[in-house]
């Protein structure tokens, strides 16, 4: 039990290693709260397309990943699967923060974020 214990830790550390290579991209989620869970990590976003959980889970069999959304119940909302490692950051971004917008569009809901916020 501990061995799996140590192995769950190692992923969530490679996964957080991926997500910290694009800083600015993760702290636009709102990332918070990881926690290292079976296969993968665990974590909350407070991006403008989903707000709550998300998990990273690795694929050993394909060498890929799977990334979730999940709701306030637990349920899954959204899964894509075979996600590769140099394209996790991307998804991610593109499945709690900017959607299909394009670059234009989402500096617009960004400056109208903070002007509501600063008003």
């Amino acid at each position: 039990m501990v061995q799996t214990d140590i192995v769950d830790m190692e992923m969530a550390k490679y996964i957080m290693s991926i997500l910290k290579s694009q800083p600015m991209v993760v702290c636009s989620w709102g990332f918070n709260t990881p926690i290292a869970i079976k296969d993968g990590l665990r974590f909350r976003v407070n991006g403008f397309r989903h707000k709550g959980w998300c998990e990273v889970v690795y694929n050993e069999g394909m060498d890929t990943f799977i990334f979730r959304t999940i709701n306030r119940n637990g349920n899954t909302i959204r899964e894509i699967e075979d996600v590769y490692f140099d394209n996790l950051v991307f998804v991610i971004d593109t499945t709690v923060e900017t959607g299909r917008d394009s670059e234009e569009q989402y500096k617009e809901r960004v400056n109208s974020w903070l002007r509501n916020v600063i008003t």
